[in-house]
């Protein structure tokens, strides 16, 4: 692919800040072994993260607004854009040494996503899209999966926990889901999730009390390799409702009908 110089910009962010992740990553597990654990240092390589990708994204694109995980909303003089990131989505698998954890970059020009990169680090895949243009993984263009049958479908799924999020409710949905599909899978990483619909490994996703870092990036690359994204209550506001049901034609209509049908009083 021919990327544009917003992609490089994104793309050379994102790189940056995960060469320090990988090195990080590299300690988690000696860091295991210790009593008091990782946690510390993990949140530590999180916001140094988030730090990395707002130097180098303000460097190239000054004025432009920044919402990131760990420092919340920083308005910039340009009001019409802004960069929504998450600098390690998966934080819990990066904590433990597994290696499904990945920054994500969205840029947003007025309510609309224009570009997104998810790259994780650990395997170097690296995701891309821009409006209009394809969704690629490694410069190979990349399109949702073509099943149209829920019983050959693998779907993959958030999972409420720690007191987080209505656990009733996903399991009212888990069960209707669960015997209509040929596999179910938990990965702990929503960005990566929704990347992994849009290159045809997984054939939908849904998640409630997502945040805005969380699928940014990913809505975008979904319809950019032909898929179908809403919220879990059938409408377009993903980032307002914080929920997102993602596949292709097919399988979006029949995940989001499951999860009304769950969902009835």
């Amino acid at each position: 692919m021919l990327r544009s110089a917003l992609l490089n910009v994104m793309v050379a962010a994102a790189r940056k800040a995960g060469r320090a992740l990988k090195r990080d990553f590299g300690e988690v597990e000696h860091l295991q072994v210790s009593l008091k654990g990782p946690a510390n240092f993990v949140t530590a390589a999180d916001r140094k993260a988030e730090e990395t990708l707002r130097a180098e994204l303000e460097k190239a694109r000054p004025g432009y607004g920044f919402l990131g995980e760990e420092g919340g909303l920083q308005e910039g003089s340009d009001r019409s854009h802004t960069w929504i990131v998450d600098p390690l989505d998966g934080t819990t698998n990066f904590l433990h040494g597994i290696p499904q954890f990945a920054i994500s970059i969205a840029l947003q020009r007025e309510d609309t996503i224009v570009a997104g990169v998810i790259y994780n680090p650990a395997n170097e895949e690296l995701f891309m899209a821009e409006r209009g243009k394809g969704a690629f993984l490694n410069d190979q263009r990349i399109r949702v999966a073509g099943r149209q049958r829920l019983a050959d479908a693998v779907i993959s799924c958030g999972l409420p926990h720690l007191g987080r999020g209505d656990l009733a409710q996903f399991r009212k949905e888990f069960e209707l889901v669960q015997e209509k599909v040929a596999g179910l899978r938990r990965f702990g990483a929503a960005s990566l999730d929704l990347a992994w619909v849009a290159a045809g490994r997984f054939d939908a996703f849904w998640e409630r009390n997502l945040s805005p870092w969380d699928m940014a990036a990913g809505i975008l690359m979904v319809r950019e390799a032909g898929g179908y994204v809403g919220d879990c209550d059938g409408g377009d506001q993903m980032l307002g409702r914080r929920s997102i049901v993602c596949g292709n034609e097919t399988m979006h209509r029949e995940i989001l009908s499951l999860l009304k049908a769950a969902n009835r009083p």
